[in-house]
């Protein structure tokens, strides 16, 4: 347990940043699910409007530091390459 005053802080500190992280992170995840479930669906159109909301979340997460980025980056390219297979 915390002693110091500074200690404490801290302690208070962390805690809210791990809020802020997993509100982003389950954010990313809910955007990354809707795709899935749109390629899952086999509508093509739908999984490629849910890819364009869902990179800039991708993106903003890898820039707050919950991802890296090439993570998301490579998130993104996956989800892309299987959308553009629904169409052969």
């Amino acid at each position: 347990m915390a002693n110091t005053v500074s200690a404490k802080k801290m302690t208070r500190k962390i805690a809210k940043r791990t809020a802020v992280n997993r509100s982003r992170r389950s954010r990313m995840r809910t955007f990354i699910r809707k795709v899935e479930e749109a390629i899952a669906s086999g509508n093509q159109t739908e999984a490629a409007a849910a890819l364009r909301a869902a990179e800039p979340e991708l993106m903003r997460a890898a820039q707050k530091g919950i991802v890296h980025k090439n993570t998301a980056s490579r998130k993104v390219s996956r989800l892309a390459s299987r959308i553009k297979t629904l169409s052969a």
